[in-house]
């Protein structure tokens, strides 16, 4: 079992940054992030995979976003630049050990964090 502990969230104005960071209790395969906003369905944002450093990006955050991972490859960083109002939503770190590779699926994810609150004013 792999628990995923979020820090980082906040209020920021429009065209700010904010950076996320999501410690893994173990070894994982691909670690990353969805976001949720109210109403709407959990989406993708970005993965990355532990060993390799390999990422993948929604169209939507590409450009203004930036995933990364540390060195002990247990801890990723979500660096957000240019912020947009469309942004807010809750961001919610995600696992998997399992071969789906950079999936942008939910189910294909086995662990998840509690969430971290990101809003952003215009």
């Amino acid at each position: 079992q792999v628990q995923l502990v979020e820090s980082g969230g906040g209020l920021v104005q429009a065209g700010g940054s904010l950076r996320l960071s999501c410690a893994a209790s173990g070894r994982t395969y691909v670690m990353g992030w969805f976001r949720q906003a109210p109403g709407k369905e959990r989406e993708f944002v970005a993965v990355i995979t532990t060993r390799d450093g390999i990422t993948a990006y929604a169209d939507s955050v590409k450009g203004r976003f930036t995933i990364s991972r540390d060195n002990a490859k247990t801890t990723v960083y979500l660096q957000m630049n240019s912020l947009k109002p469309e942004d807010t939503a809750v961001y919610l770190c995600t696992a998997h050990t399992t071969g789906w590779g950079l999936s942008t699926r939910t189910t294909n994810y086995e662990y998840w964090g509690q969430g971290t609150q990101v809003t952003v004013s215009s």
